[in-house]
């Protein structure tokens, strides 16, 4: 039989991030390596009294289907959360609930890529998407992340020499792998780079909730004058990842297209998961829950960058997140961070190797990702200890 598959198909691979998470539990290694919420922050008995409620209750709504863009009090509930906290303005803007904030995504590619266009990423980036955008057949082209945000210069650059870009796509807040924040002026700069340039911006937030020092900065979809941002948000990271929920803000002249898009893909987004989640935010004391999270990643990371510190090799350079889950090795002299995971591995820790997060994962990185969000202070101490002593048996 002939080979069936699509040609966009063809090429893509499984996650180089997943593959080695399975790997540590396979191994039963310490593992530093999936970005899960930390286990105390789900609040099982509230969201058990929550379920209970809505199915009882609510029961001839709960288990029918429901409209494409989403339960409505949970579209206004979000609504009114986003344009308090974030400056997001719901007279221009629409939203619609997704399947996971990944959904978002594909939705946005789904609606807006045509055949001959690239996406610009950031590199180090969230490795799973890329395959999203390979999916549809686009060309990614990588422009450096900097501790301060997208290399502005480099991203000109490739602007002016690839006249096909459709999309940016950028994680401004805590970004996965780095922990970075971009600053305001360069979330500005950036968007009056996608002005000039005309292309749309795809701005990814699943951590800005989880702040736990520093001044928060708006996102860049708060003074999108235009329409050309899209913002996407979780509820994975602030309420569960199995609830599946996420949500994207779009200009109001796209929601029949969205409405549309999110028919064709799954009809709508788990409904019950919806209701549960729409009494929780209104209903629970949810800012208690937020600041709960943000007290347990704040302790989390000190504990971790501390013991860093005081057990690495000192040639070895770490990010210094003020929020959301990672934090990022840099090693001195371009040693592999794949050869540095391998054997951290073989002593009993796994971590994430930089080439994950990069548009060629089979290109040497200096970079390692350490995840402290759902390890407990003794995990994190002996974990530390392990890296600390095979940074030492590698560079001294």
């Amino acid at each position: 039989m002939k080979n069936y598959i699509a040609d966009r198909f063809q090429n893509l691979s499984g996650s180089v991030l997943r593959r080695f998470a399975e790997e540590a539990a396979k191994r039963n290694l310490l593992a530093f390596t999936n970005g899960n919420p930390a286990p105390e922050t789900f609040e099982i008995e509230e969201l058990a009294r929550l379920a209970s409620e809505c199915l009882l209750t609510d029961r001839d709504k709960v288990l029918r289907y429901n409209m494409a863009l989403g339960f409505p009090p949970l579209r206004e509930a979000l609504k009114e959360r986003l344009a308090k906290k974030f400056g997001i303005d719901f007279e221009r803007n629409d939203l619609v609930i997704t399947s996971g904030g990944t959904q978002g995504i594909d939705l946005i590619c789904k609606i807006f890529l045509n055949g001959s266009e690239s996406v610009v990423v950031e590199q180090p980036s969230y490795g799973s998407c890329f395959n999203i955008y390979r999916g549809y057949g686009k060309k990614l082209l990588g422009v450096p992340i900097r501790e301060d945000g997208l290399d502005l210069t480099e991203l000109e650059k490739t602007l002016k020499a690839n006249q096909d870009v459709k999309i940016i796509y950028t994680i401004p807040t805590f970004a996965n792998p780095t922990g970075f924040t971009a600053t305001m002026e360069k979330r500005q700069a950036l968007y009056a780079m996608a002005q000039k340039y005309d292309v749309l911006i795809l701005e990814d937030d699943p951590y800005s909730e989880l702040r736990y020092k520093g001044e928060p900065t708006k996102p860049i979809k708060s003074f999108d004058s235009d329409g050309r941002v899209f913002y996407v948000g979780s509820l994975s990271k602030i309420i569960a990842p199995a609830f599946r929920l996420g949500f994207t803000v779009f200009d109001k002249a796209y929601t029949p297209q969205f409405n549309i898009a999110k028919q064709m893909t799954d009809t709508h987004s788990n409904l019950l998961a919806q209701y549960i989640a729409q009494k929780y935010l209104t209903g629970s004391d949810f800012e208690k829950h937020i600041s709960f999270c943000q007290e347990t990643y704040r302790h989390k990371s000190q504990l971790m960058i501390k013991l860093l510190k005081e057990k690495l090799h000192p040639s070895i350079k770490m990010s210094s997140p003020e929020g959301g889950l990672y934090v990022m090795l840099f090693l001195p002299n371009d040693y592999d961070g794949l050869k540095f995971v391998e054997k951290g591995m073989d002593s009993g820790v796994a971590c994430i190797p930089g080439c994950a997060f990069m548009l060629d994962p089979d290109k040497s990185t200096n970079s390692v990702r350490l995840c402290y969000s759902c390890v407990s202070d003794e995990q994190i101490k002996k974990g530390v200890e392990i890296i600390g002593k095979v940074s030492h048996e590698i560079f001294d």
